[in-house]
């Protein structure tokens, strides 16, 4: 299996429910490493697993639509603990919406998976991984 990796970072504000939380229950910012990794099991006729170009703008993009932004505030999250597993899959998901539509060019069909990692410190991440 071939994979490729790009990164970006995301800031966010946000607040979460419920007693295991803590203290993080308040209203509390996280900074996130964002690493979207792309796997096929073949390379496509270029003899790379995805444009690399065209995946870290489409990671920027998907990241500039919460980044800078209270989570809590956001309409799409009412009521939603955005966990870092969470928006892990919320990035994964968004991505494969466009690897769908096309947006990592049309080699991009061949790709079979998509992991995203969010990593919250040097010791902590959490990350989700999904076919397409």
């Amino acid at each position: 299996m071939f994979s490729i990796t790009v990164r970006d970072h995301l800031m966010i504000a946000h607040s979460f429910r419920g007693e295991v939380f803590g203290p993080a229950q308040r209203l509390h910012g996280a900074t996130f490493l964002v690493d979207a990794t792309f796997r096929r099991p073949e390379l496509d006729d270029d003899n790379i697993v995805v444009d690399i170009g065209l995946a870290t703008k489409e990671l920027g993009e998907v990241v500039s639509e919460m980044n800078y932004r209270n989570l809590d505030d956001e309409p799409v999250f009412a009521g939603t603990n955005t966990s870092t597993e969470f928006l892990a899959k919320v990035v994964a998901d968004r991505l494969a919406e466009r690897i769908g539509k096309g947006a990592l060019g049309e080699g991009a069909r061949g790709l079979t998976g998509l992991t995203v990692t969010l990593h919250e410190s040097h010791v902590a991440w959490a990350s989700y991984e999904r076919e397409l």
